[in-house]
């Protein structure tokens, strides 16, 4: 292993990595690139490849959260029309996709919100796509994930409807990704317990 001092004694017995070092250091405006490059945002061209790339994926989840498809496609343009506004805000810190699946799921809670106010949400009505294509344990496993805290819900529903990594959910959660692994625990336990005591 290299550490700092035996990496700069072998630049000195390497002079082509010397020279290629010194002119990168040297290399007009690259910081500069790199400064601009953060400071830039997200493209509208990158925010649409990855609508075309992940939209059944962004609707899926919506659905999920709202209770309804078709609510669940509205979460998810009107998501995207606020990306587009916020993309100067985009950091760089994460990547891009977490970052949207951010602003999807708080739009799709929002809208699953005033929803509630409007009317009385109702579980067997939802259109969420069946897993197993059997409508009684589809909405006997419905109710039971509806029935999760919600930070467990949203959890569940980005591993298992978005198909997201524990570092992308973190992401999109605001989380530490030892915090994802906890919660997903938590509702698993949950889940086969509420599934216990069906079978009994």
């Amino acid at each position: 292993m290299l550490f700092l001092g035996d990496f700069g004694a072998s630049l000195k017995t390497r002079p082509g990595l010397e020279d290629l070092a010194r002119r990168l250091n040297k290399a007009p405006g690259s910081a500069h690139r790199m400064a601009e490059m953060v400071a830039r945002g997200a493209t509208i061209e990158e925010l649409e490849s990855l609508y075309r790339a992940d939209l059944p994926r962004f609707v899926r989840a919506a659905a999920a959260i709202v209770g309804d498809e078709a609510a669940g496609r509205d979460a998810v343009q009107e998501a995207f029309v606020q990306a587009v506004r916020k993309r100067a805000s985009f950091k760089f810190e994460a990547p891009l996709e977490a970052w949207v699946w951010r602003i999807v799921i708080n739009e799709a809670l929002a809208l699953r919100r005033r929803r509630a106010s409007e009317l009385e949400w109702d579980s067997e009505s939802t259109t969420t796509p069946s897993t197993n294509h059997v409508p009684e344990h589809d909405s006997a496993v419905r109710a039971w994930v509806a029935a999760l805290p919600e930070r467990q819900r949203l959890a569940v529903f980005l591993r298992y409807f978005a198909d997201l990594d524990y570092q992308s959910i973190a992401v999109a959660l605001e989380v530490e990704v030892g915090t994802v692994s906890a919660t997903l625990a938590t509702a698993h336990a949950a889940l086969r317990r509420s599934y216990e005591e069906a079978v009994r």
